[in-house]
């Protein structure tokens, strides 16, 4: 397994990138930003689609430094673009096929490995125009992993989607996490996206890294500017620990506190991440006696900050890692809630994401 590095500068007519980051293996990486921010233009310079000043490696292959530039079908790259660039002349089955005739041995990702994760069972022997666009998409992915590449790159692979389609698709996406170990970076502007698929995030702003480390840490932070959105979540990684069959509930540990959520999470031992809506969070000074709602969690307060008039958004030390509540400020008020308060964290949702890696 080996890591991305890239660090590029350069200008085109006004916009300037000059931009730094590392791309962990076995990991899905997020640049997320506005539009213009820069991100398809680090993605193509890493593919060697673009040439800007600067330095590019994954592992001890060296990509570009001053001297040197590696062009792209030797980069070793698998490339989603926002539109499936398909051969229409073909069927299914052989655009999966001319990502293995293209690819260097050895071969490590297999035609029916491919077929399995992107669910191409049913459509091989169909001609691409008649396919949906996420049906499409799931046909590039296949064909970008038959290229058998040490890097994924997807550029915005769910945007030209609506949203029937985007949902359809995403479980094949979610399926990288249980299968690849090379990296993968991601470049979208969808939080929702982001949430349910990546493990690191890399903010980008007007061509410069303005924040990088572990998703979760970025949500609850200030930089990525989402934690006071109405939607504002925690996405949480842990691991299944018990399933209580007469209850019907699974136990996730989640920074050293357990979590109960309904049905079958997945086998003991699996990890998982688990996404909590800061609205669906709600907040006690002492313990609950009485109370239909499982999940109730002691935890340190460690930031108010006012979202409205009417509500703030707490940050929360809950064991070894940390999430958000969006009360009302006059509930802090009466119950005297201040920063280093100790308190109870009422969680009255949980949803599961895809399994991470390591």
């Amino acid at each position: 397994m080996s890591d991305l590095r890239a660090a590029f500068r350069g200008r085109r007519g006004d916009f300037v990138l000059d931009a730094e980051i590392a791309v962990p293996a076995a990991c899905i990486t997020a640049l997320f930003g506005p539009s213009g921010a820069g991100k398809t233009s680090v993605l193509r310079a890493i593919a060697g689609l673009e040439r800007f000043d600067g330095k590019c490696s994954l592992g001890d292959a060296i990509w570009q430094t001053d001297e040197t530039f590696l062009v792209p079908h030797r980069r070793a790259v698998g490339y989603v673009f926002q539109e499936a660039s398909l051969f229409a002349h073909l069927s299914v089955a052989d655009n999966l096929r001319f990502g293995l005739r293209r690819a260097a041995p050895p071969i490590s990702f297999g035609f029916e490995a491919a077929v399995e994760l992107c669910g191409l069972a049913a459509l091989l022997g169909r001609s691409t125009p008649e396919l949906s666009g996420g049906e499409r998409q799931r046909v590039a992915l296949g064909r970008a992993l038959l290229s058998q590449p040490r890097l994924l790159l997807l550029d915005e692979p769910l945007s030209a989607l609506d949203r029937g389609a985007r949902d359809e698709i995403m479980p094949y996406f979610e399926a990288l996490h249980r299968t690849l170990t090379i990296p993968v970076l991601l470049v979208t502007h969808d939080i929702a996206e982001v949430e349910r698929l990546a493990d690191r995030l890399i903010l980008l702003r007007e061509g410069r890294v303005v924040a990088a480390g572990p998703l979760n840490d970025l949500l609850v932070g200030d930089a990525l500017g989402v934690k006071q959105a109405r939607d504002a979540a925690s996405v949480l990684p842990g691991q299944v620990v018990a399933f209580h069959a007469a209850d019907g509930l699974s136990e996730i540990a989640v920074g050293g506190r357990a979590l109960l959520v309904a049905g079958r999470a997945g086998r003991i031992g699996e990890s998982v991440r688990v996404r909590i809506a800061a609205r669906d969070v709600s907040l006690a000074a002492t313990r609950p006696s009485a109370t239909t709602i499982l999940n109730v969690l002691s935890a340190t307060i460690l930031a108010i900050a006012p979202v409205s008039d009417a509500e703030a958004i707490v940050t929360l030390a809950l064991g070894e890692t940390t999430m958000l509540a969006r009360v009302t400020r006059r509930s802090l008020r009466q119950l005297e809630l201040t920063v280093g308060a100790e308190v109870f964290a009422q969680i009255k949702g949980v949803s599961l994401l895809a399994a991470p890696r390591g």
